[in-house]
């Protein structure tokens, strides 16, 4: 209610009404007026009928009195406005999120499992924007920064599907080779003897963000092997200054098979993670999700600070079916009173 303390205002006010005219109609009753005076009729009050009529007559009385109070509380109530208060908080719609993917030959094997974690993520946003770019030596953007969930869930649905394939297997289904060709086509240049750059793969998601003027919390979640073949134009610590003087906040998956050269990549990944105010996880950890999920909203609260908008809904709705037969049931008992 916008006003409740309107409603025992006007409560109070139907009762005095309702006393006010009971003591004026006591008064009249006193003061007499013309009576008919019948000889011989006091036997009536003891016939049978005479008092059905009667209990009749009271149940009535009793049963318009009800309906009147109805009609006075729905009054009161929707006078007073009935309303649904909804805190809506800016944060949640201030948040931009970009899913940065390589999709070189080397995570092929991971990606799907990790493209499902990414949808996971989507279960505990409302109202964040989410893109999707893959990259090995170039960058395709799958979608852009979007809030449209169905649209998100499709592609990554779609993309865990095709990305479910075995690169090293001698047999394989044409279709979905196919499939996978097209999905990551435009992430290769074949100009470029090049695979994996981590580092410009990082900065094409960094160059992702719009509304730059605007104050909005920005996140990368990188998810790569961080084994780079070839010559980059930003190395990954490069890339990783380059997202921290934008102020957007990298999170790192990592995901490689175990050998020498994967140790070294993965603590250079670390480093330039952590380093910035990131999280950094293995991609098979379980608790990979969650802590992202609730890093990015620690960012949120500590960089926005934004104030929760209150939104009131009428909802007159709730009261006017009682008003209605509240004031029905009153002109029914009373006709049939009258009949």
């Amino acid at each position: 209610m916008v006003t409740p303390w309107l409603i025992p205002v006007i409560l109070a006010v139907v009762a005095l009404a309702a006393v006010a005219g009971w003591f004026v109609r006591r008064r009249s009753a006193r003061a007499g007026g013309p009576v008919t005076w019948v000889a011989n009729s006091a036997f009536v009050r003891s016939l049978a009928s005479y008092r059905r009529r009667l209990k009749l007559l009271r149940a009535g009385i009793g049963a318009a009195g009800v309906a009147l109070a109805v009609v006075g509380l729905a009054s009161a109530a929707l006078t007073a406005r009935p309303v649904d208060r909804d805190v809506r908080s800016e944060e949640l719609a201030t948040r931009d999120i970009v899913l940065c993917l390589d999709v070189s030959g080397s995570m092929i094997e991971f990606d799907t499992e990790i493209v499902e974690q990414f949808s996971q993520m989507v279960e505990s946003f409302e109202g964040e924007r989410i893109a999707l770019h893959i990259w090995n030596n170039t960058t395709r953007t799958v979608f852009p920064l979007t809030d449209d969930y169905t649209l998100v869930r499709d592609e990554l649905d779609h993309a865990a599907q095709v990305l479910d394939f075995d690169v090293d297997s001698f047999v394989y289904d044409q279709e979905d080779l196919e499939a996978l060709e097209e999905f990551i086509e435009g992430t290769v240049s074949y100009s470029n003897d090049a695979s994996s750059l981590v580092g410009d793969g990082l900065a094409s998601c960094v160059l992702a963000f719009d509304e730059a003027e605007t104050d909005r919390s920005r996140s990368i979640i990188l998810v790569t092997d961080n084994l780079v073949l070839g010559d980059e134009v930003y190395t990954l610590p490069e890339a990783g200054e380059l997202a921290a003087e934008r102020d957007i906040e990298v999170h790192g998956l990592y995901a490689s098979a175990e050998d020498a050269s994967s140790e070294e990549a993965r603590r250079e990944y670390e480093q330039v993670i952590t380093e910035h105010g990131g999280e950094f996880y293995e991609a098979d950890d379980p608790a990979a999700v969650q802590g992202i999920v609730e890093s990015i909203d620690a960012q949120q609260a500590v960089e926005l600070d934004a104030n929760p908008e209150v939104v009131y809904t009428d909802r007159p709705d709730r009261w006017y079916p009682w008003l209605v037969v509240g004031l029905a049931g009153f002109l029914l008992v009373v006709w049939r009173l009258r009949s």
